[in-house]
């Protein structure tokens, strides 16, 4: 039987109280003990007042492992990049789309064993997921208007060759557009 993970006491706080103690977090500066004085200076009576140590031992872990996890993912990417050169940006962007996704997937599996997920929690867990395949749906729609700038290229130059083929061979103008026709593909 798969064991119910409890949704953490900060994550059950005000997001006003949560955010305080995320920026405290982030910024790095105050031992845990001075985490727990501030918010009961700043937060006297409210739940983030009551916050334990453990708990705030424990948040500040969780959000170390996703910061290493992302640091590791930018390390593979820059690694990839200095490996195959500047040229690497499809391949890069691909890498970033998959990141993402396993995130989503390994973000939303942890969820699955919630019994109590909370309606805000789903809604964030789904605009993950929608982020995530935005991300492939960009990353197609960028290789597709490379290729198709490719081809415009390709046939403006392809004419311009053919022009000068055309001109220098003293072709016949149905001669000329029977090679358009059949070499470019395109009638005049």
């Amino acid at each position: 039987m798969a064991r119910r993970r409890v949704k953490s006491s900060i994550s059950r706080l005000p997001i006003e109280q949560r955010e305080h103690i995320e920026r405290l977090i982030r910024e790095g500066r105050m031992t845990l003990d001075e985490m727990i004085a501030d918010l009961q200076t700043r937060f006297p009576g409210e739940p983030a007042a009551g916050v334990s140590r453990s708990a705030l031992h424990r948040f500040d872990q969780r959000i170390a492992e996703v910061g290493a996890e992302m640091r590791e993912i930018e390390t593979a990417a820059s690694a990839l990049v200095g490996e195959f050169g500047e040229g690497f940006g499809e391949k890069s962007t691909e890498l970033l789309s998959q990141a993402i996704t396993t995130l989503a997937i390994r973000t939303t599996l942890k969820a699955r064993d919630q019994q109590d997920l909370a309606i805000d929690d789903a809604r964030k867990l789904a605009r993950m997921a929608k982020d995530s395949m935005d991300t492939r749906r960009m990353s197609l729609a960028a290789r597709q208007a490379i290729e198709q700038a490719t081809r415009e290229k390709m046939l403006r130059e392809q004419k311009i060759a053919l022009e000068n083929v055309v001109k220098s061979a003293g072709l016949t103008s149905e001669t000329a557009d029977a090679l358009r026709r059949q070499i470019l593909g395109i009638a005049t």
